[in-house]
């Protein structure tokens, strides 16, 4: 997939240099068109209305997931392999699942709950039961010709606010109450859960936990006003059936994550779309996705909307 990004080049030698390594076929299939209309476009248009998008999640759902093993499905390949630090299988009735990595802390599997069912049903990671460690500790000893190659980035594309096609515009930094704290350069250059660089003075830290596109204001509140009751969610994919669901929710197992890193928090109620957190919850983002778990399990999530103080 070549995307112009700095060092794609770089990463496709790579690649074949371990296809030829392994003996097997090397392709390229160029979805760059694709990622453009599908990814960048789509992360221009979510900082512009407001929210936080997440470009890895629409980028797995729409290209590393959707397009590409469809390609590769096509041209005659059974199963699709990757890198990611996550575990899928079909369980005895047919059902695709998909679960946390062993290695905690390179888990991808928050970013993976948007990928489709049939595509999980035929997707293999190798790296699932692994610590980062050991991979490495292994291509060594195999000597593999990418054994020293660094961790790669969360985002390929670089710089996520590069693709908002806006010039800044000076706006106002307001308290919940409507205060006016001091100034902005464009409400899209700010993130819920922010804290350094507000440029509001010392003392107690603000947090950002609004972001008003209309009015063009960025709200801030105290750390003890920015902690989430709830939150409501949409265009939501789920891999547990309703029934699943509703015992998670009722048997007090059902944990979401917010953010990609840290632990899945909890446990948390679902009630229909809306997400009820009764010890509260930090850096809740609207345009960010909620991905619940019982236990090592992805049940789904969705797309975060709106925000309970």
């Amino acid at each position: 997939m070549a995307l112009g990004r700095p060092g794609e080049e770089k990463s496709i030698t790579d690649a074949k240099a371990v296809a030829d390594w392994l003996g097997i076929p090397f392709r390229i299939y160029d979805l760059s068109a694709e990622w453009r209309h599908d990814v960048a476009a789509y992360i221009g248009e979510t900082y512009l209305a407001g929210k936080t998008p997440n470009p890895c999640i629409r980028c797995n759902e729409r290209i590393k997931f959707g397009l590409l093993p469809k390609a590769a499905f096509a041209d005659g390949f059974g199963f699709f392999a990757t890198g990611h630090y996550a575990k899928t299988g079909v369980d005895s009735q047919g059902r695709a699942y998909l679960c946390r990595a062993v290695d905690r802390k390179k888990d991808q599997s928050y970013f993976l709950y948007r990928v489709r069912k049939d595509i999980l049903a035929r997707t293999i990671f190798p790296l699932g039961n692994l610590e980062k460690s050991e991979v490495r500790r292994i291509a060594a000893e195999f000597c593999a010709p990418v054994a020293s190659k660094g961790d790669s980035q969360d985002f390929c594309g670089g710089d996520a606010m590069s693709y908002v096609d806006a010039p800044d515009r000076e706006g106002d930094i307001v308290d919940v109450d409507g205060n006016i704290l001091g100034r902005h350069r464009g409400f899209w250059h700010y993130t819920i859960g922010k804290r350094k660089g507000l440029g509001i003075g010392g003392g107690i830290p603000y947090y950002v936990v609004g972001l008003d596109a209309r009015e063009n204001r960025v709200v801030v509140a105290f750390k003890e006003r920015a902690v989430a009751k709830g939150f409501k969610i949409s265009s939501p994919v789920w891999l547990a059936s309703d029934n699943d669901l509703r015992e998670a929710s009722e048997s007090g197992e059902l944990f979401v994550k917010v953010r990609s890193a840290g632990e899945p928090k909890g446990p948390v109620e679902l009630l229909g779309d809306t997400c009820i957190v009764p010890d509260g919850l930090s850096g809740v983002a609207p345009g960010q996705s909620a991905v619940f778990y019982r236990a090592d399990y992805v049940l789904g999530g969705g797309i975060i909307d709106s925000i309970l103080i």
